[in-house]
């Protein structure tokens, strides 16, 4: 049991920690490129607006703590194992 625990703790650790990699290269990636050389560039940006359906923040943190909900239960829905001993006691 105390195997499952450790396995389910470093389990829910590592996608904890590949989530915020993957939001910090996300940034990075539409950052100022941060290489610190100094050198300027000029670039030209075009806006266009479409109407498309768009996720909000909350969502997907929503979304997020039921799938954690589900994965704990699951874990821990098999684990009601219970042993029941008995005592016979002879009558004289």
């Amino acid at each position: 049991m105390e195997k499952i625990k450790n396995w389910i703790s470093t389990f829910i650790a590592t996608v904890v920690l590949l989530l915020t990699q993957a939001i910090v290269f996300a940034q990075d990636a539409t950052g100022s490129g941060g290489s610190g050389s100094g050198s300027s560039s000029s670039s030209t940006t075009t806006t266009t607006t479409t109407s498309s359906a768009t996720i909000q923040p909350w969502m997907w943190v929503v979304g997020a703590i039921i799938v954690l909900i589900i994965i704990i239960a699951l874990a821990r829905g098999g684990s009601r194992d219970s042993v029941v001993v008995t005592k016979e006691k002879e009558v004289v």
